[in-house]
């Protein structure tokens, strides 16, 4: 017997300042997006054998479906095993953080639907697991570290309704609500490179890099600059702090600044997530069609107004 399935749902997320050195203690402003994803469970009691059909949607498309054996978490049935390999990671950390649920008794029909490409880097895996702790009553900082790792800011995102201050303390998150609603959001741009940057493999080079340096004067630069960032009203002001900023996350990574690959572009350029994929920040005053023109010449066509995505 089906039983009225549950619905819920977590925003996406970016993060304007601290990548990387969020894990290292810097505070940093996050950023809930209004793209979502959802889940949706229904549940058959007195089902006969136990199993989990699990069906993930894009936006246009079915993005990949799998059938789990229960209890074992054995996979039965997938049309892409490395993405159901992962799914089955957290879920069998679910089971062991919930041992009640999954215990063979029932079965359940799970869809999941991205309001944004999967590839975009956008929260994905977080909404994922904030979406199964919302269900499950778990903890999601906790089921994150278990499961995938990270700092938890797109945890915080997850459930936020503006944008936030977030802060590793002695490796416990902290979120503080902020009012992070500049008059000049018409001058700010989010494009996407291309290219999904893997955010684990990011930040496993990102410790081995760093393993033996001091980064604590970077981690006071980069939250002074959040400080001031999340307050100002002055556009070129907002522009330098960003642009010191990427000055700094470039002499720790050793990597090359985007105004090195975008030279002639009018206006500020900072990278965002993990470096060399995911999405640019881009700041101008130059307008809309300057900055579609221009990066759709570079081949980049996936371009949102700073309102279009960010609650």
């Amino acid at each position: 017997m089906a039983i009225q399935p549950e619905i819920f749902k977590s925003n996406g997320k970016l993060l304007l300042t601290g990548e990387y050195l969020v894990l290292r203690g810097a505070l940093s402003l996050a950023l809930p997006l209004k793209r979502q994803q959802s889940l949706e469970i229904e549940t058959f009691e007195g089902s006969g054998h136990p199993y989990i059909t699990w069906f993930a949607f894009a936006p246009d498309k079915i993005w990949f479906k799998t059938t789990f054996e229960l209890p074992s978490f054995d996979i039965i049935a997938t049309d892409d095993r490395p993405k159901s390999a992962k799914l089955q990671l957290i879920l069998l950390t679910l089971k062991q953080l919930k041992p009640e649920f999954f215990d063979g008794t029932t079965s359940y029909r799970i869809v999941t639907r991205l309001g944004f490409e999967p590839q975009w880097g956008l929260g994905s895996s977080s909404t994922l697991i904030a979406n199964l702790a919302k269900w499950t009553k778990t903890d999601p900082y906790t089921l994150l570290q278990l499961s995938m790792g990270g700092s938890g800011y797109d945890i915080a995102c997850a459930n936020a309704s503006q944008p936030l201050f977030f802060q590793l303390k002695q490796g416990r998150p902290f979120g503080q609500p902020v009012d992070f609603h500049p008059d000049f959001s018409k001058n700010l741009f989010f494009i996407y490179r291309g290219q999904k940057k893997d955010s684990a493999h990011g930040i496993r080079d990102f410790n081995l890099l760093t393993e033996n340096q001091n980064l604590d004067a970077a981690v006071n630069e980069i939250s002074d600059i959040t400080r001031e960032a999340a307050s100002i009203k002055d556009f070129n002001r907002f522009c330098i702090l960003m642009n010191l900023h990427e000055d700094i996350i470039s002499a720790i990574l050793l990597q090359s600044k985007l105004n090195t690959l975008f030279t002639n572009f009018n206006g500020s350029l900072k990278s965002l997530g993990a470096w060399g994929g995911d999405f640019i920040l881009a700041m101008t005053d130059k307008g809309d069609d300057y900055v579609r023109q221009y990066f759709s010449e570079k081949g980049l066509d996936t371009i949102f107004k700073y309102n279009e995505l960010v609650k």
